[in-house]
């Protein structure tokens, strides 16, 4: 459904070094930072995240409300990119991470923020019981 995600960044470097790490957990490239040094983008088969400063000149806000969830394959993974993120700058946020039911579904969640105060979940989707 989705082409891409932007997400608004007062630093770049400091972003990406916070994506970098966290993104490497889960098996993706580090950014490439384009070449004027506005923006930095990870690249994959499924689609892209960006990273870039406003091009209105103003600080970057995140958005009240707003979360972006990563698809994780498995909770030690969730424990791995949380750990991580904290180590590079992210911000810890909502409950600490661990199984969530939404409507009989299981999820293993962690949730950060980064360097900007963007919202991410790691997300495990669990196998369903019985």
């Amino acid at each position: 459904m989705f082409s891409h995600i932007m997400l608004g960044a007062n630093n770049i470097e400091e972003s990406k070094r916070f994506y970098d790490a966290t993104m490497a957990v889960l098996s993706y490239q580090p950014g490439v930072i384009n070449d004027t040094g506005n923006r930095c983008m990870y690249l994959s088969s499924r689609g892209v995240l960006a990273l870039s400063l406003p091009i209105n000149g103003e600080p970057a806000t995140h958005g009240n409300g707003s979360t972006i969830g990563l698809a994780v394959t498995s909770p030690e993974l969730v424990d791995a990119w949380h750990a991580v993120g904290i180590e590079n700058g992210g911000i810890p946020c909502e409950d600490p991470p661990g199984v969530r039911v939404v409507g009989g579904n299981k999820m293993y969640l962690a949730y950060l923020r980064d360097p900007a105060g963007n919202k991410l979940c790691a997300t495990h989707f669990m196998p369903a019981e019985g």
